[in-house]
């Protein structure tokens, strides 16, 4: 999978992680991809939800260890 731009959100807690992604996302073009990093547990849920209000696609979402992977395709 093609990443366009990777954001490392470790130490962050919620809604950090949501915040930068947003920014992140808004600074991309239509059918870019972005992959979060967090160590937020809570962000399995939060990235969940916050696609499903922004109309962004959720393609990915992977934990290894401590860290938590998020992959957002840009509406």
């Amino acid at each position: 999978m093609h990443i366009d731009k990777e954001l490392d959100t470790s130490n962050l807690n919620c809604p950090l992680p949501i915040l930068k992604a947003k920014k992140a996302l808004a600074e991309m073009q239509s059918g870019e991809v972005l992959r979060v990093l967090s160590t937020d547990a809570g962000s399995i849920r939060d990235f969940q939800a916050f696609a499903k209000q922004t109309g962004n696609d959720l393609l990915e979402q992977k934990t290894e260890g401590a860290s938590f992977f998020h992959v957002l395709k840009r509406r």
